[in-house]
């Protein structure tokens, strides 16, 4: 074999390797979706750390395991109600929830007090890092909204204490489909109101079982994971997991 031949025949391996290192990253990267809209869980955006201040500060031996079971009751009535198909909206379930925690735990929860830990749903303030984010999404023509089992009104009120309520499009609550994230019709209401499809809008879950109802309905799917807590283990995983926003900016902007 001549020399010339020997080379020509290792360049064009070369080259082989090289065409099949590169090419699925090419691929990769001209295939991911755009994403044009997030779709926002209340609490990546309302810090509910209040809550349990608050219900420590009321009960201070029992307080911690109060806002506990209240958190774990609630979210158990609002699936319970939604797969036997009888529907409450989230304010007066949370009610109902703390009704139950406090006499298992022989709390004496008088009216003020109740009134009170109603009350701070409605007064929640924004993570610190919520803003500068928001604005970077503005910037960059990236459209907002909300997709909550929390009231429209809860929202609503939560974003107008925090100065950022024209910053969302949308404010999505479950009462408007009368079932609870995460069944895929809670998720829908996203698609519809935004009118893209669904690979084209991203979803910031506080929650990881959130995080896993979005990634089931087929959102490209953000785990603001603010408590660090552990993955769910329900055989999906979301695209990104972080404990700040920034984790949303990184994968949604370029």
């Amino acid at each position: 074999m001549s020399l010339n031949r020997r080379k020509l025949i290792k360049f064009m391996a070369g080259g082989a390797a090289a065409s099949i290192l590169t090419t699925p990253v090419l691929s990769l990267a001209a295939t991911k979706p755009k994403i044009k809209a997030i779709a926002f869980d209340g609490f990546p955006i309302f810090d509910p750390r209040p809550i349990f201040e608050l219900s420590k500060t009321l009960f201070p031996e029992q307080g911690n395991a109060l806002a506990k079971l209240w958190f774990s009751k609630i979210f158990g009535y609002t699936w319970q109600r939604t797969v036997a198909a009888h529907y409450k909206s989230f304010y007066p379930i949370i009610e109902d929830a703390l009704i139950f925690s406090a006499e298992s735990l022989k709390l004496n929860l008088l009216p003020k007090e109740q009134k009170q830990l109603m009350n701070i749903w409605l007064n929640l303030k924004v993570w610190p890092d919520v803003k500068p984010a928001l604005q970077k999404f503005k910037e960059n023509n990236i459209r907002l909204g909300f997709l909550s089992n929390l009231t429209e009104e809860m929202l609503r009120i939560n974003a107008r204490n925090s100065g950022v309520e024209d910053a969302f499009e949308f404010y999505l609550s479950t009462d408007r489909v009368q079932a609870y994230k995460p069944s895929p019709l809670a998720y829908q209401m996203g698609v519809e109101a935004f009118g893209l499809p669904k690979e084209n809008i991203a979803f910031a879950a506080f929650g990881g079982w959130d995080a896993a109802g979005a990634k089931w309905f087929g959102y490209p799917t953000v785990w603001v994971n603010r408590f660090g807590v552990p993955t769910e283990r329900l055989d999906i995983k979301p695209d990104s997991i972080g404990k700040s926003i920034d984790q949303l900016v990184n994968f949604v902007l370029p």
